[in-house]
């Protein structure tokens, strides 16, 4: 039986996500998005589009919810609780603050939707590929449920406990992640301000402990005058670093850390970097 699926949020992640569920044959719904070439997209190779939540929730099996952030996610989740049916499957890819997928869930609960935390490792290129990790959190039997959907977009995804448990393993992630490519940005920085060949750096550096995605990703472009290796706002990386600030403020050490991380961001939205993707600022010498 072809399984019925709603995706919310074809954005950057979303529209990886949805191709390679249109490529697993699963029957595929999407809602409006601003970025409309997206949907174009997913509409030429399958999707059909609808024009409001009640024709996407209606007959659906899953529905995957992949937006910016909390409050859309909650907003989102009062709009559909009572069009879904009765045992529908909800999988949120949405990074949430830390008590954001908590909420979630008891909205849905209430409704008898069953409901898991699926925050993902990875970009866009990930997403397009198939090749994402997902952080679990919920019930066993939905993650059981959960997975013939997640292996259509999923390199791996592992279950790290009840709702709540995914979204801070995620925050902590982005900690880790987001530290180094902020470290990785004012390297490269660095390597100008001094008159060192960032080729050559660059050669040099992947073969230490500095090595990481990050770098990868940032400086192999940046050699070549391109500055979009790393495709995440700086508008989105401050609210990650807002989440992240508020899971550690009883933690002295990551808190201050993050903190630091934070301010660093919110002063690039005061020049008006807000839109720009994070490894721009490479090339932005006012900042």
């Amino acid at each position: 039986m072809t399984r019925k699926i709603g995706l919310i949020g074809a954005g950057f992640m979303g529209y990886g996500i949805a191709m390679n569920l249109i490529k697993n044959k699963f029957k595929l719904k999407v809602i409006a998005h601003k970025k409309r070439k997206n949907i174009n997209n997913l509409v030429k190779n399958g999707a059909i589009e609808v024009k409001s939540y009640s024709q996407l929730c209606k007959d659906i099996d899953c529905l995957i919810i992949c937006v910016t952030n909390t409050p859309i996610a909650i907003k989102i989740a009062n709009i559909t609780k009572s069009k879904l049916k009765t045992n529908a499957l909800v999988i949120d890819i949405t990074t949430h603050n830390m008590s954001g997928s908590i909420k979630m869930n008891n909205i849905f609960l209430r409704k008898k939707i069953r409901y898991i935390e699926s925050p993902v490792m990875g970009g866009p290129v990930q997403a397009l590929n198939g090749e994402l990790g997902a952080i679990l959190g919920g019930k066993k039997t939905d993650i059981k449920s959960s997975q013939k959907y997640l292996r259509a977009f999923c390199k791996d995804y592992i279950h790290f406990g009840s709702i709540g448990k995914g979204a801070h393993t995620k925050l902590i992630n982005n900690f880790l992640a987001l530290g180094t490519t902020t470290l990785v940005i004012e390297t490269i920085k660095a390597t100008k301000f001094m008159g060192i060949d960032l080729k050559k750096f660059y050669k040099i550096a992947k073969l230490g402990s500095g090595n990481s995605g990050a770098l990868n990703r940032i400086a192999d472009k940046a050699i070549k005058k391109n500055y979009k290796g790393y495709v995440f706002t700086v508008n989105n990386t401050l609210k990650d670093l807002t989440y992240i600030n508020e899971l550690f403020k009883k933690d002295c050490n990551a808190n201050k850390i993050s903190k630091l991380f934070k301010n660093y961001y919110k002063n690039s939205i005061k020049k008006g970097y807000g839109n720009l993707l994070i490894s721009e600022l490479v090339n932005k010498k006012d900042f």
